[in-house]
């Protein structure tokens, strides 16, 4: 018989600690280093590419997304965390796939510092990643939306990643500025990973765009 010398009784909740109130949403338009990691739904498309049971589908409209879960690094929204959903398809027709290809090329493009802009084969190649366990634990300044859940309730989401070429990017994320690459360059500035410990406490706020997932894409 095991005995269980543990402080902690599963008779007795009177030592567990106390609930905590809801937290208060992110203002819409932080900037903000995050960590996003996804949530497996067990859905592979090898034809496409969709390996490691990273995607999800939907059964009831066959739409196909990753699940993510984004955790801040730093700020005074530190470990608060934030879900949204990245479209891979939808059989209402293309737009939520390429958003979620557009977000994910700009997600790259924070996490490895390149100028959206920048069309050099080194910048090509940061572009492109081996399958989604690349994006499983990956790095870059986001930007904080608002938008209504199923229940018609306000929730933070995550459709905007912050790019070098934003004003506020080499500040935050603790990195030299980097200009606008002139014609097609050759060359570009080391890619340059950031991680927990080279993104500056302070957090700012900038001017909403009005971006997001369609109510249709699922």
């Amino acid at each position: 018989m095991t005995t269980n010398n543990s402080a902690t009784s599963w008779n007795d909740f009177n030592d567990a600690e106390s609930q905590q109130s809801g937290f208060d949403l992110i203002p819409k338009g932080t900037i903000l280093p995050v960590r996003m990691t996804i949530r497996p739904g067990g859905y592979d498309d090898p034809a496409q590419g969709w390996t490691g049971g990273y995607a999800t589908e939907t059964f009831e409209t066959g739409s196909v997304y990753l699940s993510c879960e984004y955790v801040v690094l730093s700020g005074e929204y530190a470990k608060r965390k934030v879900w949204s959903l990245i479209g891979l398809h939808s059989r209402k027709g293309p737009t939520w796939g390429q958003m979620g290809r557009t977000f994910i090329r700009a997600v790259l493009n924070s996490a490895r510092n390149v100028h959206p802009k920048d069309e050099s084969p080194q910048a090509a190649a940061a572009r492109r990643i081996q399958g989604f366990a690349d994006l499983d634990g990956i790095e870059f300044l986001a930007r904080i939306d608002i938008e209504k859940d199923g229940r018609g309730d306000d929730r933070n989401v995550i459709h905007v990643a912050i790019e070098p070429d934003h004003p506020q990017y080499a500040k935050l994320m603790g990195v030299p500025a980097k200009a606008a690459p002139a014609g097609n360059p050759t060359t570009t500035a080391p890619v340059a990973k950031p991680t927990a410990a080279t993104v500056p406490a302070t957090t700012q706020a900038i001017a909403p765009a009005a971006t997001g997932k369609p109510a249709w894409a699922l």
